[in-house]
């Protein structure tokens, strides 16, 4: 009989930083690596889903994030390429985060992860 080391942690934290650790999570598990600002732009884009990428890139220029909207683009960019956001509508102008990033945002969230760590070397799917 094998022996499973277990550890369970329950955490009450804020709904940003619930948000922040589903895409950091996605990020870790997807060998994607990302800068505080691009997390940070991400999880505004988290709560202002389908949104114009103009008004967007100002929204997060005016929130300090980024020190000016085209940075904000640029990285929305890197971000589209890494597919964790996708453009969509007339010319690509409207943008959200990846649907297969499935990130919840509204109301209370309950993160249930379960993972289990083996000699493996690579991440499967359980």
């Amino acid at each position: 009989m094998a022996i499973v080391n277990k550890v369970d942690k329950k955490i009450l934290a804020s709904g940003s930083d619930v948000v922040k650790y589903q895409i950091l999570t996605y990020c870790f598990f997807n060998g994607i690596q990302i800068s505080q600002s691009d997390l940070d732009c991400l999880t505004e884009l988290a709560y202002n889903e389908d949104m114009e990428l103009t008004k967007f890139c100002e929204l997060v220029y005016e929130k300090n994030i980024f020190k000016s909207p085209q940075s904000a683009r640029n990285a929305l960019t890197k971000a589209e390429k890494k597919e964790l956001v996708s453009k969509t509508g007339k010319n690509k102008k409207t943008i959200r985060l990846h649907k297969k990033m499935n990130v919840q945002s509204k109301g209370t969230i309950l993160l249930d992860f379960k993972i289990l760590g083996n000699e493996s070397k690579e991440p499967q799917t359980v």
